[in-house]
């Protein structure tokens, strides 16, 4: 995946509170590995009983798990994105976990969405068509 360039900053947690986004900068590294499809997949159905993650929370689990990891920090924004959807998940909630690419440059990105727009990203995701979205479950929407 490619946007952005530079590293993102997050102000570093107490060590009591690390534990939970370094599991899920962890798992999220291992996730990535896996093809596109059975990503989305595993996902699925990991997203299956939550309640849909609010703008906030979603906005700390980022900034949580950027804060704790390098390359969740810098380029790594599908393992930033799976990581970030995998802390939501933690504390019983989903955002909308999307990945898609532009075409003028190309480029390809992941991010995660709450109350219907993007999370703490920088520049515009209009450019960029979504190719694969694990939205929260319908049933568990107010």
């Amino acid at each position: 995946m490619s946007t952005p360039g530079v590293a993102e900053y997050a102000p570093r947690l107490p060590l009591r509170r690390q534990l939970a986004p370094r599991c899920a900068a962890g798992a999220a590294r291992l996730l990535v590995q896996l093809p596109p499809a059975r990503l989305g997949r595993v996902l699925g159905a990991l997203s299956r009983g939550s309640r849909p993650a609010g703008y906030a929370q979603a906005a700390r689990a980022r900034q949580s798990v950027v804060s704790v990891s390098t390359r969740c920090a810098g380029l790594g924004c599908l393992q930033r994105s799976v990581a970030t959807a995998l802390l939501c998940r933690a504390r019983g909630r989903w955002p909308d976990w999307c990945t898609g690419f532009r075409v003028e440059p190309f480029g390809a990105h992941a991010w995660v969405e709450a109350d219907g727009r993007p999370v703490d990203e920088p520049g515009g995701l209009t450019v960029f068509r979504t190719v694969l979205a694990v939205r929260c479950p319908e049933g568990s929407r107010s």
